[in-house]
């Protein structure tokens, strides 16, 4: 019960910020029901508590007339050169952590290009 209160109450505390200095937020909409199939994931991924945080976020937002925008699941956010717009299907596997733009020689960590693209995908869409 403590460890429980402790995850709801970083995610009250990390959500209102994030609401609260920020006017619009892109996030990636995940399929977390799939993904806790995966039994390799499940348990970290519950652990997190995504689900419960992308709710309050919402809820936050609404609250505070913020603006979240979903950036539909498919989109290969990670795979794509945020600087060329170059999509590298070899950063499919998720061990591949940095890779380097063949097109315009740029190195990217895969999360931070993610969230880059993730931010534009979500600012350019209606």
């Amino acid at each position: 019960e403590k460890i429980a209160n402790q995850r709801m109450d970083f995610i009250n505390k990390l959500s209102t910020r994030i609401i609260r200095e920020y006017d619009i937020i892109c996030i990636e909409d995940l399929k977390v029901d799939n993904m806790l199939k995966n039994h390799n994931l499940a348990q970290s991924i519950s652990d997190v508590s995504w689900s419960k945080f992308t709710t309050q976020l919402e809820y936050k937002a609404e609250w505070y007339g913020k603006v979240i925008k979903k950036v539909d699941t498919f989109y290969a956010s990670s795979q794509i050169c945020h600087c060329c717009g170059y999509k590298n299907e070899g950063t499919k596997d998720l061990k591949v952590r940095e890779w380097k733009c063949p097109k315009c020689h740029s190195k990217h960590d895969r999360d931070i290009n993610a969230s880059i693209n993730i931010l534009m995908q979500g600012i350019l869409a209606n």
